[in-house]
């Protein structure tokens, strides 16, 4: 399913959040309501870990991960670090990278399989990515934007993929990720998925200012619940399209 969140007053949900299939990382010192959510949640299946990132809440945008590892930048500290490995379940490898794009959420998209980044991404940093997170890594850009992690976000099941991206690229991507893609909005036509969404295979949270339809087609490329996804999907696709056009 899709939960509708938002942190104080803010729908940019995927900037101060991380989840993946095994934890979810939330930004230290968040509100109660917004930890809460998660928490109310995710307690049963996965754990829900207030952690700072180079000392900054915006963990979401700060790091990198899937259910295998996770990558933070070089200004995160010694003592976050610690903090992090003791919090996480003992399979997921945290590693720190030097990199220059600094902000890894930005510039990396990934699920358990496969990793989209930026193209001018240090060498270096897509081999620590392949090594620790066990994906195989592709250089692209979404719709024109080298931010790829801003503008889509993807499980295992499916993804979502900024709103005037083409269809010819959504078929090369699709094929790359091996899910099934979806141009689209969030937070009331945001086209910045990533900020606006975070969603492992069983669960969505999207921003507050989320409409129904970007739900319900949030719900459906996800394949989150009960949704059939050809018929809604096409459904949905057309009027969002409609929308934006």
């Amino acid at each position: 399913m899709a939960v509708r969140v938002q942190f104080e007053n803010s729908s940019e949900v995927g900037v101060f959040a991380k989840l993946t299939n095994t934890y979810c990382l939330v930004g230290m010192g968040a509100s109660a309501a917004f930890y809460s959510t998660f928490e109310s949640e995710l307690a049963d299946s996965i754990q829900v870990v207030p952690i700072s990132i180079a000392e900054c809440r915006i963990v979401g945008r700060m790091c990198a991960g899937n259910r295998h590892g996770l990558l933070v930048p070089s200004s995160t500290t010694d003592h976050e670090l610690q903090h992090i490995r003791n919090a996480l379940p003992d399979e997921v490898k945290v590693q720190r990278v030097e990199e220059r794009l600094s902000a890894l959420g930005n510039v990396i998209s990934c699920n358990d399989y496969v990793a989209l980044t930026h193209p001018d991404l240090d060498r270096e940093t897509e081999e620590i990515l392949a090594d620790v997170l066990k994906v195989e890594v592709f250089r692209h850009t979404i719709a024109d934007n080298v931010l790829v992690g801003s503008y889509c976000t993807f499980s295992n099941q499916g993804g979502l993929v900024h709103p005037k991206t083409p269809v010819s690229d959504q078929d090369e991507l699709s094929s790359l990720l091996q899910v099934p893609l979806m141009a689209g909005t969030i937070n009331h036509g945001s086209s910045v998925i990533g900020a606006g969404m975070v969603v492992n295979d069983w669960i969505a949270f999207c921003g507050l200012a989320t409409t129904s339809t970007e739900l319900s087609v949030v719900e459906s490329v996800f394949k989150l619940g009960d949704f059939g996804q050809p018929a809604v999907a096409g459904a949905l696709r057309s009027s969002l399209v409609e929308s934006m056009t």
